[in-house]
C-alpha cells in the first residue's frame, strides 16, 4: 500500500501500552487510526463514528463477550474486515468461521505479521470495491 490515509482502522486493546504502540506502527503505515479500550468502545465506533475498514481486536476486552463483540462486527453492513490480535490461549478458533475474521497471534518482539495481514486485507477490499465499480 502507498504510504497515505486511504484507510481508517480501529484497534481495540485493554492495554493503553499496546494500543499506543500499535496506534504509532499503524500510522506509520499510513493509515487514520483510533482506538477503542474495552468492548462497548468498540460496538459505539461501529454503529456510531464514520466509517472504518478495518478493526484490529484484542478479544479479551473488559466487558466483551468475545464471540458476541465478533458477530456484532460480522453483522456490521458493509461487512467489515477484523483481524484478531491476541495470545492462542485467548482466542475461540471457531470464530474464524464468521466472514472477514484473521487471525494474528500477538508477539513481542515483532508486529510484521499484524501489519503484513492488514495490508493484505485492505488492499483486496480495495481491489473488490474496484472491480464493483
Amino acid at each position: 500500500m502507498e504510504k497515505g490515509n486511504e484507510f481508517t482502522i480501529l484497534i481495540a486493546d485493554r492495554n493503553p501500552h499496546v494500543r499506543a504502540f500499535l496506534q504509532r506502527e499503524m500510522m506509520a503505515e499510513g493509515y487514520r487510526v483510533y482506538l477503542a479500550k474495552n468492548g462497548r468502545e468498540v460496538l459505539e465506533w461501529i454503529y456510531h463514528h464514520g466509517p472504518l475498514d478495518l478493526v484490529v481486536l484484542d478479544v479479551d476486552l473488559p466487558d466483551a463477550d468475545e464471540i458476541a463483540l465478533l458477530e456484532n462486527l460480522n453483522d456490521r453492513i458493509p461487512l467489515l474486515p477484523v483481524v484478531v490480535h491476541a495470545f492462542p490461549t485467548d482466542f475461540c478458533p471457531h470464530a474464524t468461521s464468521l466472514n472477514k475474521v484473521s487471525f494474528v497471534e500477538k508477539r513481542g518482539n515483532s508486529i510484521e505479521p499484524l501489519k503484513k495481514t492488514v495490508s493484505a486485507l485492505l488492499k483486496n477490499m480495495h481491489y473488490e470495491e474496484k472491480e464493483q465499480t
